[in-house]
This record gives C-alpha cells, structure tokens and sequence, in this order.
C-alpha cells in the first residue's frame, strides 16, 4: 500500500474536503510546495493560488484557497484558510466577469481572487 497523509481542507465557515492523500501542492510566501507522507513538521502561511491534493484513488482535488495557513505533523496536514472554494463550485462566467471588473476598476486584491478562481477551475498552479 502507498504511504498516505490524512487531509483537512477548512475554510472559515466549513469543512471543505477531507480525506487521504498522497501528494498536495499548495502556494506559499516563498513559493509552491508539495507536501508528501514522511514531509518534515512545517507550519506556515498560505498565499492565494489554487491547492491541488492527489488522493489516494488516484484522483485530484482542486480548490482556490484565498489566505490562511498550513500546518503538517504526523502524516497529518492542515489546511486553515479564509475562504476555499472546490474548483467544480467555481462559476466559471462569473469569475470571469470578476476579473474584468477588477481589472476595469485597477482593484488588484479582487483580480488576484478572480484569477485564483479561473486558475483552480483550469487546474494551473
């Protein structure tokens, strides 16, 4: 059998996914990082971009995560984040619309969640 870690993907108001995995991308300060069973204790904070988790049936989970923080101990990973939204709830239009209006309107904060959106439902990190 694979080694697994065990996923928690929390938004502030919901428990979004949950489940074993064997690989999750996720977007940092200092960049991307793949976390894997046996990964070094990390605790640290999350950028907005897409998260990708590789479940152990081989299939993946993408979801646009807007802030919070990651934590990884014991074959246990964490994701805490502000608001995270499972790429196949992302309304693709709408996003877009978003994104011109941030754009039309020079508002970065509102363009970078349009595109985090855009880039979880394509699955690009």
């Amino acid at each position: 059998m694979a080694a697994e870690l065990h996923v928690e993907l929390v938004a502030a108001d919901r428990s979004v996914w949950s489940g074993e995995a064997t690989l999750v991308i996720a977007r940092t300060p200092s960049g991307d990082i793949g976390v894997m069973p046996g990964h070094q204790p990390l605790l640290g904070v999350l950028e907005s971009g897409p998260v990708t988790i590789r479940t152990s049936d081989g299939g993946t989970v993408v979801a646009a995560v807007h802030g919070g923080f990651v934590s990884f101990a014991d074959d246990k990973l964490s994701l805490l984040a502000e608001i995270v939204e499972l790429s196949d709830e992302i309304d693709v239009q709408r996003a877009e619309r978003a994104l011109e209006r941030a754009k039309a309107e020079t508002d970065a904060a509102a363009e970078r969640r349009a595109d985090v959106r855009l880039r979880a439902v394509a699955g690009v990190h």
